[in-house]
């Protein structure tokens, strides 16, 4: 194996070869917004890594197909909010506060890490894999001191891959743990989803987010949903405007390792997770004019309903002065 340091100042507008194989080839870039990327290629599809900006996962296309949700943007903007930038295939959502906060909260939505300003980034290749890597280093005065150290992993051949995050508290007393590995999966129509977790853990979301605008439409099929099965088949698009949200609680119960599958034709989209890392999961669908998305599973360690709601709930974790954890989710099509 071999290690890439990859430095701003190296990219340029123009898609560089920066590696070569028989099995991968790697190329940098600088899109126009001036978003610095890597692009992973394999024999079964690609992956846009942006390597210095929370290490979002912009771009997935394998087996022909593209895996990312419909959105507004034709690439990733400068931003220090998820929102400004909203068109990635996937982001870390954390790390001290996460979720949809309420009027109350003090954090914006989905926190700190995804639009964070990465310390380093380097690549590591070997002949069977390639994995991007990076580093954050969370200081605040008075507050909370983390490094966040996030990577992706396509092996050669594959086009299911790892996306992994290793968060450890620097600080001296306790720190707040949010995190979501949020993937905004394509909304496939007449796609069915199924998983090992039983129907009755599914809870639908009743809160209504301030970004949610509802109508009477939305309203009444709302009202239906909390006493039928969790929706399966994508097949009513015109329902899921305003998006419908499910959430499911202590997953350890149920499985040792949750799977979640979105199956289409003869090819089916996996998520999968140790129930030990990730006890919750969020199902999001939402079909608009202007995006397109079913993230059929959202892994996370509690519901993305801000910092405060976790908190009283119970919810909410710490990780202990130098305490490191590791979160790791397989995802792709197959």
């Amino acid at each position: 194996m071999f290690t890439i340091p990859l430095y701003k100042e190296q990219f340029r507008k123009e898609k560089v070869l920066i590696a070569q194989s028989d099995s991968f080839e790697i190329y940098s870039f600088i899109y126009n917004s001036g978003i610095h990327a890597v692009e992973i290629k394999n024999a079964k599809g690609h992956l846009v890594i942006l390597p210095f900006m929370g290490q979002m996962i912009w771009d997935a296309e394998f087996l022909g197909t593209d895996l990312c949700m419909k959105n507004m943007f034709s690439e990733p903007k400068p931003a220090k909010t998820i929102v400004e930038t909203y068109g990635c295939f996937a982001f870390h959502a954390g790390m001290i506060r996460m979720g949809c906060p309420t009027p109350q909260d003090d954090h914006v939505l989905h926190g700190e890490m995804p639009c964070a300003a990465m310390d380093s980034a380097w690549l590591e290749i070997s002949d069977t894999a390639v994995t991007m890597k990076g580093s954050y280093e969370y200081v605040m005065g008075f507050g909370d001191h983390y490094l966040a150290q996030p990577s992706v992993c396509l092996a050669k051949d594959a086009s299911l891959f790892d996306i992994q995050m290793k968060v450890k508290n620097l600080a001296t007393v306790p720190m707040p743990l949010q995190y979501m590995c949020h993937i905004n999966t394509a909304y496939i129509a007449d796609a069915v989803m199924t998983q090992n977790i039983p129907d009755h853990a599914f809870q639908l979301r009743e809160t209504i987010p301030a970004h949610v605008q509802p109508n009477e439409q939305w309203l009444a099929y709302n009202e239906n949903l909390k006493t039928s099965a969790p929706i399966q088949t994508l097949n009513t698009p015109d329902m899921f405007d305003p998006e419908i949200v499910y959430c499911i609680d202590d997953i350890s119960q149920y499985a040792k390792r949750a799977v979640f599958n979105m199956t289409m034709g003869d090819k089916q989209m996996v998520t999968e997770f140790s129930t030990d890392e990730f006890n919750s999961a969020t199902r999001w669908i939402l079909c608009s004019g202007d995006q397109q998305v079913a993230a059929y599973a959202l892994p996370a360690t509690c519901r993305p309903e801000g910092y405060l709601t976790a908190k009283e709930k119970g919810t909410l974790i710490y990780l202990q002065a130098n305490e490191e954890r590791t979160f790791t989710v397989r995802t792709g099509i197959r």
